[in-house]
């Protein structure tokens, strides 16, 4: 794993509207982590993969849409580090169309592909679902859409534990809420974690609730948490992967501004939602860590 860069820098955005509120905001760039398997990304592989070979399985079969970055991360990590990967698509219809750019350059990378039907994919989670999977492919180790289970929980609470600043605020983009559960999990008491749904609806809290429960087994540890939680809804721009051209100039603004480079499904969102939050002097005198979780393949 050493070709994976962990103890990404800290990078100090400076803009006019941040010393008006008197708020320090630093970027946490893990989009550096490694230039095809970035961000939270790897950190939600990286002990799924040990756990693969702790158990002496040799295949990681996971799950994803067809403009999957969790696909093509999955896909890339499997050929860096000699594992066999399997990838269920969503969307039986798609195995007689050419591959997109991202399917391809997965199946590149030696991913085995299966185009399944979107009702098949909505039993993806369910027991009978697994188990079968588990008889028709042996010796496999399946991770959730996203890398959401216990293993990538456990990779995304090592983003806190590299900061090496006090900080008041962690900020991050979600749409399964396993990277922010991790960052809450990591956190000292004074502490709070941000999360900015990418997804329309109220139910960002329940799916990160979900994970520490599955981390802790314990409801009343689940609830020691919440006062240290906040989710904010209202810069999803229509849904998952639904963008507008304001959420395209804000990306060219931040590039000119910052020279770092946003993508359109999670951090332009974060990133947008964070500023605006500021300019409504939300988080006046606080010092506040974002986390760019890469995904630039999306672009």
């Amino acid at each position: 794993m050493s070709t994976f860069q962990e103890n990404t820098p800290l990078h100090r955005i400076q803009l006019p509207l941040l010393t008006e509120h008197d708020v320090k905001l630093f970027i946490k760039r893990d989009d550096l982590i490694h230039p095809e398997v970035s961000g939270n990304k790897w950190r939600k592989l990286k002990y799924n993969i040990e756990k693969l070979k702790q158990e002496k399985k040799d295949v990681l079969l996971t799950f994803g849409g067809a403009y999957s970055n969790h696909i093509a991360a999955t896909a890339a990590a499997g050929k860096f580090l000699g594992v066999k990967t399997i990838g269920f698509i969503r969307g039986e219809e798609l195995a007689n169309e050419p591959l997109n750019k991202t399917l391809k350059k997965a199946k590149d990378d030696g991913m085995e592909l299966h185009f399944i039907s979107r009702e098949d994919y909505s039993a993806r989670n369910e027991k009978w679902y697994i188990d079968d999977l588990h008889q028709k492919f042996p010796n496999t180790h399946i991770v959730p859409e996203g890398g959401a289970n216990f293993y990538g929980v456990t990779g995304c609470t090592e983003i806190v534990s590299e900061v090496d600043i006090d900080f008041d605020i962690i900020a991050c983009a979600c749409g399964t809420g396993t990277t922010l559960a991790g960052i809450l999990i990591g956190l000292k008491p004074h502490q709070n974690a941000l999360g900015f749904s990418v997804l329309k609806g109220e139910f960002m809290r329940q799916e990160v609730n979900a994970h520490l429960y599955n981390y802790f087994l314990d409801e009343t540890t689940v609830e020691d948490y919440q006062m240290q939680l906040e989710i904010n809804e209202d810069y999803h721009f229509g849904g998952y992967g639904k963008t507008t051209q304001t959420l395209f100039d804000f990306m060219k603004w931040f590039k000119s501004e910052t020279n770092i480079e946003l993508d359109k499904i999670y951090t332009a969102k974060l990133f947008f939602g964070l500023l605006e939050e500021i300019k409504k002097g939300k988080y006046d005198n606080k010092t506040i860590i974002a986390v760019h979780t890469g995904g630039l393949q999306g672009n």
